[in-house]
């Protein structure tokens, strides 16, 4: 596949789900409850700086997708190659974490208690959807490769790596 092939299937991709999801989604909901923008200030801040961090987290996992495992996020164009480099070394779905950053981002921003809800259940979804589908998909498809992953790098919560206790460094 060319690398212009690839690239265009991670932006559809990336407008289709995770822009639908992570950013038209919850536009949509804080309009409707007629959420104000947060003015210059910590709400603002706090929301500015999650969704930088939130998108930049994104684009990093879709470019370790496209660069090492020579696929996309999309189910039915996955990695060819498991990827547990970058940010996968530390957490095994950095990219769910960084569309959750995006709309808790914009729930600062907006101050939506609605657009709360909405990203608690965005986490469940994404949750749930690892748990049912994606986790056995990999497991089917890489095997022990991603056993010994999974044994080593956490779904949500970033582990100490091996050999490693407080107040040391490699």
């Amino acid at each position: 596949m060319t690398n212009g092939l690839l690239l265009f299937k991670n932006l559809v991709f990336t407008v289709l789900v995770p822009g639908t999801f992570g950013v038209y989604i919850p536009m949509a909901i804080a309009r409707g409850t007629g959420a104000k923008a947060a003015g210059f200030g910590f709400y603002w801040l706090v929301g500015f700086g999650m969704l930088m961090l939130g998108a930049l987290i994104y684009l990093v996992c879709v470019m370790e997708f496209a660069v090492r495992g020579r696929g996309t996020p999309a189910p039915i164009d996955a990695p060819k190659r498991l990827v547990v480099s970058g940010l996968y070394r530390y957490v095994r779905n950095p990219m769910y974490v960084g569309v959750l950053a995006v709309v808790l981002g914009l729930t600062f921003l907006t101050r939506s208690p609605e657009l709360l809800g909405y990203a608690a259940l965005l986490a469940l979804v994404f949750h749930t959807f690892i748990r049912l589908y994606e986790e056995p998909a990999l497991r089917k498809q890489f095997g022990a490769q991603y056993d010994e992953y999974c044994s080593t790098v956490g779904r949500w919560v970033p582990r100490v790596p091996s050999g490693l206790t407080a107040g040391q460094s490699d």
